[in-house]
């Protein structure tokens, strides 16, 4: 039996949040999800999961515009953590500024940049290629 993957989702918009839930349930994937709604949240979480030994995410779903931490920030802390990049992350924002994108470029752990709204055939794409 293969193991379910593990989803972070990282992101402040509770419509946003509750419909992904409804997406991953109605979709009837076999992944085990976490929501943080910003990046310091995620980071301090993650980061004790790190030192506790235990596994991290395979996914995170990364807003990149949020309050406290954004998703930037999130990923210049995040990254230090990591002897290498075991974690595959989705930039999945309503920003549509190419800065934006060409930013994801510069970090290696970040797989896709997704404009929202996301797909229930999206979210199967993502969980079937990772």
């Amino acid at each position: 039996m293969k193991k379910s993957k593990s989803l972070c989702i990282i992101d402040d918009d509770p419509i946003y949040t509750f419909g992904l839930k409804k997406i991953i349930e109605f979709g009837k994937f076999d992944v085990e999800t976490i929501f943080y709604e910003n990046g310091k949240e995620a980071y301090e979480n993650l980061s004790q999961v790190i030192s506790d030994g235990e596994s991290l995410p395979d996914l995170i779903l990364l807003d990149i515009n949020m309050p406290i931490w954004n998703g930037w920030k999130f990923l210049d802390e995040f990254t230090k953590l990591l002897s290498e990049p075991s974690v595959v992350v989705y930039i999945i924002s309503s920003s549509i500024d190419p800065k934006d994108k060409e930013k994801a470029t510069q970090y290696q752990i970040i797989n896709s940049f997704i404009v929202k709204p996301i797909s229930i055939d999206k979210i199967r794409e993502i969980l079937q290629s990772n």
